[in-house]
C-alpha cells in the first residue's frame, strides 16, 4: 500500500492506473476506523482493480464549537487496517494541502442540506460536498462507496454527482451495527458506560416506528410521537436534535407515510451526537 500526502502525487498515480486500464474504487473517510469502515473498504475492494482510501478530518465540515480538535484519531492503526483491507493507496493530506489560505470555492446542494443534520450544522454539507468533489477529481474514481448511516450525506453526494455530471458511480452500504443495534460511529468513544448502555434505545425506537408503519400507521406525527415517548422513557439523558420523516431521495418532510419514507434522527447523549435512520417504507 502506498501512502500519499500530496494531492498531485495521488492524482498522478491514479492517472497511471487508468492509463494501464485499471479502474479505481474510492472510500472517503475521516479515520478512526471501526467495522463499518472495514465493510466499506471490503465492498469497494470487490468493485474495482484499485482501491483508494482517503483519511482526512475535513475542517470545512466542522462548525464553530464542534469537535474538530477532539475528533478521535489514530493514523497508525488506521493505516494498518486500510492495508489489511486491500487498499492500494491511502491518502492522508494535511488541511493546507487541500485548502489554500485564500480558498474561496465551495460546492453545495442547499435544497437537500437545509433540513435534518443541515438544520443545526449549516456549513457541514458544503464542506462535505467540496472535499468529496476534490477527491473525485484527484482520483478520477470510477466508483465510490459510502455508508447509509449518513443517509443525508449520500443523498446529497448523489445529487451533486448527477447535477455536475460527475461520472463516479455512488454505492451505498447498509449501516454496520453493534450486536445490540447501536450504529457504529467513531464518536461512540465519547459515550460513558452508562450512556453506552442506553444508546441502543435510539435504534429500538426507530424499529418500533417501522413496526407501527408496517401495521398500517400512516400519520407521520403519530409515528414521531411514538419514538419520542420511547426515548423519554428509556433513553435517560438523551436530547433529540431532530426526528423527521422524509422522502428518501428528495429529503422533503412527509406528513403521511403512504409511499417511500425514511425516519431519520440525531440524538445528543452526553458528549456524543449520534445519528441513525430507518426506512419505514421503501
Amino acid at each position: 500500500m502506498q501512502i500519499f500526502t500530496d494531492p498531485q502525487a495521488l492524482a498522478a498515480q491514479c492517472r497511471a492506473w487508468h492509463a494501464a486500464g485499471e479502474d479505481i474504487a474510492l472510500v472517503p473517510t475521516m479515520g478512526y476506523y471501526h467495522a463499518g469502515h472495514e465493510d466499506l473498504m471490503a465492498h469497494a475492494r470487490g468493485l474495482a482493480r484499485r482501491l483508494v482510501v482517503s483519511l482526512f478530518v475535513n475542517p470545512a465540515q466542522f462548525g464553530p464549537n464542534e469537535d474538530l480538535e477532539s475528533y478521535p484519531r489514530d493514523a497508525a492503526r488506521d493505516s494498518a487496517i486500510a492495508e489489511s483491507r486491500g487498499a492500494d493507496a491511502l491518502f492522508m493530506p494535511e488541511p493546507g494541502a487541500m485548502y489554500a489560505p485564500d480558498h474561496a470555492t465551495w460546492v453545495e446542494v442547499p435544497q437537500l442540506a437545509k433540513g435534518l443534520c443541515g438544520a443545526s450544522r449549516p456549513i457541514h454539507f458544503r464542506g462535505v460536498c467540496t472535499v468529496v468533489l476534490k477527491l473525485f477529481l484527484l482520483t478520477g474514481a470510477d466508483v465510490a462507496v459510502f455508508g447509509q448511516k449518513d443517509w443525508q450525506q449520500q443523498a446529497i453526494i448523489r445529487r451533486m454527482a448527477r447535477d455536475l455530471n460527475v461520472p463516479t458511480r455512488i454505492v451505498a452500504r447498509p449501516t454496520t451495527r453493534e450486536a445490540d443495534g447501536l450504529a457504529m460511529s467513531s464518536r461512540n468513544v465519547y459515550l460513558t458506560p452508562d450512556e453506552r448502555a442506553v444508546a441502543p434505545q435510539i435504534r429500538a425506537a426507530l424499529l418500533a416506528a417501522r413496526d407501527a408503519a408496517v401495521a398500517g400507521e400512516t400519520d407521520a406525527g403519530r409515528l414521531k410521537a411514538l419514538v419520542l415517548a420511547h426515548w423519554a422513557e428509556r433513553l435517560p439523558g438523551g436530547q433529540p436534535d431532530y426526528l423527521e420523516i422524509v422522502h428518501p431521495e428528495s429529503l422533503e418532510p412527509l406528513a403521511v407515510v403512504d409511499g417511500p419514507a425514511l425516519m431519520a434522527c440525531a440524538v445528543r447523549l452526553g458528549k456524543a451526537r449520534l445519528i441513525d435512520n430507518i426506512l419505514l417504507r421503501s
